[in-house]
């Protein structure tokens, strides 16, 4: 099931930003092109419409942003100061790090709640009832944009669905660091399809700069600080 909820995490992040890019990339061909005076095909391109292009655009990236929050934390890609922490008793750290997490929960829950309360009060409320044939009484249709005058209420639905994944994410990472103690971790350095560099331990690298233990400073092979 996680596997499932993963692989739908990254294709859904990995279509809007390149349905997006996709997007304005036409949208600008098609404004630039239109001022060349070619018979026919300017004409053609007038009657194009791509003035929801931006709206659409920008709706996209808040929803690839909050659901790439979500993937963020699960593959431990965000950005935190952590020097400080590294430098404590491990029992010590160990509680900070599942303070943090939990604290990063509690915030996206409170941030999904209060995102899901909004939605449904903008439109959400009115839509489901219609839906459902129920009676909507004085309950207000909700406002829509004003490009693809799309109810605003779905626009909004980033908000509960992204922060209640990340709230999701953050329970998860928790409770595999309580268990193994281990924490996503995500190697910047590293570039999808190109080959592993040899390990710095290997025979004919003992003049390369080693970590020592507590992964704060670079050391030489013999555990003498680096300057």
């Amino acid at each position: 099931m996680m596997k499932v909820l993963d692989h739908l995490e990254e294709w859904l992040i990995t279509f809007l930003i390149g349905a997006a890019t996709a997007i304005i990339f036409v949208a600008v061909v098609h404004r630039y092109a239109s001022g060349f005076s070619v018979p026919g095909v300017q004409d053609w391109l007038l009657t194009l419409n791509f003035g929801w292009a931006q709206e659409l655009c920008i709706i996209m990236f808040v929803w690839m942003a909050k659901f790439g929050a979500a993937y963020g934390v699960r593959t431990g890609i965000h950005v935190g100061v952590d020097v400080m922490i590294n430098r404590l008793d491990v029992a010590v750290r160990n509680k900070f790090i599942v303070f943090g997490l939990l604290a990063g929960a509690l915030f996206t829950g409170i941030v999904g709640t209060l995102g899901a309360t909004f939605v449904w009060e903008n439109g959400a409320h009115y839509a489901i009832y219609k839906t459902l044939g129920l009676a909507t009484g004085d309950v207000p249709e909700g406002p829509t944009t004003p490009d693809l005058e799309w109810p605003t209420w779905i626009v909004y639905s980033a908000i509960p669905l992204g922060s209640t994944l990340m709230c999701f994410r953050f329970l998860q990472v928790c409770w595999s660091f309580v268990r193994t103690g281990e924490l996503p971790h995500h190697d910047h350095g590293h570039v999808d399809g190109l080959d592993e560099e040899p390990a710095l331990n290997a025979p004919g690298n003992e003049d390369k700069i080693f970590r020592m233990d507590d992964d704060l400073h670079p050391s030489d092979r013999d555990g003498e600080t680096r300057p």
